[in-house]
């Protein structure tokens, strides 16, 4: 008795040893340099993560609505957070006990050769069995609990690449929808143009039969005119391949991206509004950008796993049981004594295993360092996102008040032109060379407008909305 209590005292006690010396160290977020503050800095926009609301278009708002209904990257991004999510309820299920219902049935003869067979018992008899079946595996090392810490941060992860994928997708839509009115405008703007020459090639073959006019003149008309047509199909052209794109973003049938137009605005001249300063600090960018929170997470979860697979090289302890009724006659199973029942403890140490279990964790700690390495990538990348679309969306708002001079100033050349030609100081070349000039300028403007607008989006995205 006094052995069995000592015995049983150093089994206590080297459990506990081994339970503290597997307590695997608090996770700590990896401390990051950030820069102090913004080099400029503004009032939020958007609290609610609505930031497409900036450029106040109903039919954009619609369009990212839809979007987020239907996109098929968003819906698969959905799933993902569904399955890390049953994963976490299976890994909170390995912490408790199993219990199950077993029945069995069966007949068998025993040898007569054996020290079983007795003689006057019969060799052959049957076994009619019913029981329910407990076990619990004790997490005393923190292996399942490493596990639910593992699927937890997965599943945390998981939810912040949905979010990247809604941000991404918000800002796609933004960018092409802008794209599709711009490409309107200028297909617009060329066939107003292509009306023009042909009214003005109309009056000149009249002069032309007239004699007032060269042949060679009529012919260079002639090939403004066609020059200013040519432009408009490859327009008309990336119109529809850029429709047929953000139908896809809106996750439409195959039969919608077919037949189906995508609704918009009906012009694209608005002011473009002002320069779009990123609000608060920059360390809020480490909580805010999903692809950082999500790349945060893995770090979690690889040191989670790192415990798990430290815990697997101690101890398992299972324990189980069961009860219930057994008899060799199945109208006697459920009277009379046949009650039967067993409770058990099972501590399985690992010895050797050829070196597996140092090797597995090993590659834990690898793939947490892999995380980490991420981690700071990501991060790199982030801030070199954010510093390339502040300068971006300063430097369209540039370009587009300096796209609009040029057209604003072309555009009174034209008229200036038209003048001189009606008071026979200038010729038909002249105006049409004006002319060439304010649409060139015109559907610069167009591009710029379309390229600030498209900066604005890409600031959002980078600053994670």
């Amino acid at each position: 008795m006094l052995w069995d209590r000592t015995m049983r005292r150093i089994l206590t006690a080297s459990l506990v040893a081994l339970a503290a010396c597997s307590t695997p160290p608090r996770y700590e977020r990896p401390a990051v340099e950030v820069p102090p503050a913004w080099k400029e800095s503004g009032p939020r926009y958007a609290e609610d993560g609505r930031w497409w609301r900036i450029y106040g278009d109903p039919t954009l708002d619609a369009l990212i609505d839809e979007a987020f209904a239907r996109n098929t990257d968003l819906a698969i991004a959905a799933a993902r957070v569904d399955e890390a999510r049953a994963i976490v309820a299976d890994a909170r299920g390995a912490q408790l006990p199993t219990l199950d219902a077993r029945a069995a049935a069966s007949r068998q003869q025993i040898s007569a050769r054996t020290a079983t067979a007795f003689p006057g018992i019969p060799r052959e008899y049957s076994d009619y069995r019913a029981a329910l079946n407990v076990s619990w595996e004790l997490d005393l090392f923190g292996r399942l609990r490493a596990g639910v810490a593992a699927a937890r941060a997965d599943l945390a992860a998981s939810e912040a690449a949905r979010e990247g994928v809604r941000l991404a997708l918000a800002a796609q839509v933004a960018t092409s929808y802008f794209a599709l009115r711009a490409f309107d405008e200028q297909v617009d703007l060329t066939r107003r143009n292509v009306q023009l020459r042909e009214d003005a090639l109309a009056l000149q073959r009249k002069r032309y039969n007239g004699g007032v006019i060269s042949e060679f003149d009529l012919r260079q008309l002639e090939a403004e005119a066609a020059a200013v047509r040519a432009q408009l199909p490859p327009l008309e052209r990336q119109r529809d391949a850029e429709e047929a794109a953000l139908a896809v973003l809106l996750g439409r049938t195959p039969r919608q991206i077919y037949e189906d137009t995508v609704a918009r605005t009906a012009r694209f001249d608005e002011s473009p509004g002002g320069a779009v300063p990123p609000s608060g600090m920059p360390s809020e960018l480490l909580l805010r950008r999903p692809d950082l929170v999500q790349a945060e997470r893995q770090i979690a979860a690889a040191n989670a796993r790192v415990a798990a697979a430290r815990a697997d090289m101690f101890p398992s302890i299972v324990l189980t049981g069961f009860a219930g009724r057994e008899s060799a006659a199945l109208s006697n199973l459920f009277t009379g004594p046949a009650g039967i029942w067993q409770i058990a403890a099972g501590v399985t140490q690992p010895i050797f295993a050829g070196g597996r279990l140092e090797a597995r964790t090993d590659a834990a700690r690898a793939r947490e360092r892999q995380a980490l390495a991420q981690y700071q990538k990501t991060i790199q990348t982030a801030f070199s996102e954010v510093r390339t679309a502040i300068t971006a969306q300063s430097r369209s708002r540039e370009s587009y008040d300096a796209e609009s001079a040029r057209a604003s100033a072309l555009a009174d050349a034209v008229r200036l032109a038209r003048l001189r030609y009606q008071n026979g100081v200038a010729s038909q070349l002249d105006v049409i060379d004006a002319e060439r000039g304010l649409l060139a300028a015109q559907s610069a403007r167009i591009e710029a407008l379309r390229a600030h607008r498209a900066a604005i989006a890409d600031l959002f995205r980078a600053l994670g909305g």
